[in-house]
């Protein structure tokens, strides 16, 4: 696999991952006023509501947060041809100095080996998406799953590696979590899934 085409392949991905936690963001999140620690703290899920257009594109990248990391490590063990404990380090590294930086009620080692837990699943998923053949996103899925039963269980296993990720951080933030909130994600996102499904795999459920 030529270095341009595996670059070209990573973008493919991080930019249909980028729409879908735009899409995310956008079906669930209300205005309201929110505090300086939603906005500044880099984790996965924030437990906040967002009043605008720049504070959905924050959290948006804070839903990308386990995403662009497992995709970079992804995107270094095949073009460095690299072992998984190799891989993994920049990830490890990353959540290791968050652990370090932030309050322990904020961000914890049980948010952490979620998170890590959760990255693991997602390198591998971006590995192989990044060794399909395919020139768009729904053909490198398509390349990497084949059907659709394939990649709904993959979506599956995401779905749950999230959900423990989101029952960890509640378990960190205690009274402080917006319970809402994390339902109103967990909806969004699974609806947002299941479109993207639908839109992939069309052909196979017209035949």
């Amino acid at each position: 696999m030529g270095k341009t085409g595996l670059r070209k392949k990573y973008n493919i991905v991080l930019s249909r991952e980028t729409s879908i936690a735009r899409l995310v963001a956008l079906k669930a999140i209300k205005p309201k006023p929110f505090t300086v620690w939603e906005v500044l703290i880099p984790i996965l899920f924030i437990f906040g509501y967002m009043k605008s257009k720049e504070q959905r594109e924050i959290f948006a990248q804070n839903l990308l947060f386990t995403k662009k990391l497992a995709l970079d490590a992804a995107f270094n063990k095949i073009k460095k041809k690299q072992s998984r404990q190799s891989a993994e380090f920049h990830f490890k590294k990353k959540t290791d100095d968050l652990l370090a930086a932030l309050p322990g009620d904020v961000y914890s080692e049980v948010i952490r080996q979620e998170q890590l837990k959760e990255m693991n699943l997602l390198m591998d998923h971006y590995c192989q998406l990044m060794q399909a053949e395919g020139t768009d996103y729904d053909a490198l899925v398509l390349g990497a799953y084949h059907t659709r039963a394939e990649y709904n269980a993959f979506l599956e296993r995401l779905r749950g590696a999230e959900e423990r990720v989101a029952q960890a951080a509640r378990q960190t933030l205690g009274a402080n979590t917006d319970t809402a909130m994390a339902d109103r994600i967990e909806k969004a996102t699974y609806r947002v899934r299941m479109a993207e499904i639908d839109k992939i795999f069309e052909t196979d459920s017209q035949a």
